[in-house]
């Protein structure tokens, strides 16, 4: 995920055949282009947590988790909640993953999971204002990567998403000139009004490519992601990696994500559906 990515060895003397198996048409798990691995979406799999998920993509395993607190607003925003993503790319996720602090790739795809809930307005963050300019409601997402078999942006984005339509928080009141704030053991949903899908393409060679493997990702010179809401507006983007997409390629990108993130939508709210049944 890197923006700077450097190819192992093996990478660079597997990359001509994996172009010349994509450019046939091919792919090493004999997908289409378009083709998404197969998703598995779990709710409510964390008994503490105010909601969570577990998803598989693939062989791609995450998961997330959602806790709710009392905090105080930003300054910018005096009566608005607060949300905060944050990712832990677990070591034995992979080779790759190194324990201590978040690195680029672990902050980048908080960035890219946080953007696209946030300039969808998947939350009502207007709603857990409790006291303007005092009291509102922090909104913590946790991401851990168990798994790491490519496209980590699309199946984080879906656990988060998950995850926050399956949460559950107490009923919180302010009573009196006092501002004082009661908890009631009354649970309420998140006020979740919108459900923004990432949609990621590699360009692999002169070939476009959805939801990249591992090994993919290892040899792509670039990637796209397009975050569409559920009204099909492009909500976020992110371009990775040093190549270069031209405008028709970007556009065919766009039109891609739109009917793949209507699919994976549907995908995952009946996921959700069926946890809460």
């Amino acid at each position: 995920m890197s923006a700077t990515p450097q190819l192992s060895p093996v990478a660079k003397m597997e990359r001509k055949t994996l172009i010349d198996l994509i450019e046939g048409g091919k792919r090493l798990d004999d997908r289409s282009s378009s083709d998404y691995r197969p998703i598995k979406i779990r709710t409510g799999i964390i008994e503490k947590a105010n909601g969570s998920s577990f998803v598989e993509l693939g062989k791609t395993k995450v998961m997330a988790g959602v806790k709710v607190e009392l905090g105080e607003p930003f300054e910018d925003t005096p009566d608005q909640g607060v949300l905060t993503v944050n990712v832990e790319l677990v070591p034995l996720a992979s080779p790759t993953f190194e324990p201590g602090p978040p690195n680029e790739n672990a902050i980048e795809l908080a960035r890219i999971v946080d953007r696209g809930l946030r300039e969808s307005e998947a939350i009502n963050l207007g709603e857990l204002c409790l006291i303007p300019g005092k009291k509102v409601l922090v909104i913590f997402i946790d991401i851990y990567v168990l798994d790491y078999d490519g496209n980590l942006i699309d199946s984080s984005a879906m656990a988060s998403l998950a995850a926050l339509l399956t949460s559950k928080i107490p009923k919180y009141t302010v009573k009196g000139e006092e501002e004082k704030i009661e908890v009631k053991d009354e649970p309420m949903p998140l006020p979740v009004s919108n459900y923004p899908i990432a949609v990621t393409a590699a360009k692999i060679g002169r070939s476009i490519v959805l939801d990249p493997s591992y090994e993919e990702e290892q040899v792509m010179d670039a990637r796209l992601t397009i975050t569409v809401d559920k009204d099909n507006k492009i909500c976020a983007a992110q371009k990775g990696g040093l190549g270069t997409f031209p405008l028709i390629e970007v556009q065919s990108i766009i039109d891609k994500a739109i009917s793949k993130s209507s699919e994976l939508r549907s995908k995952l709210l009946e996921a959700v559906k069926a946890g809460q049944s």
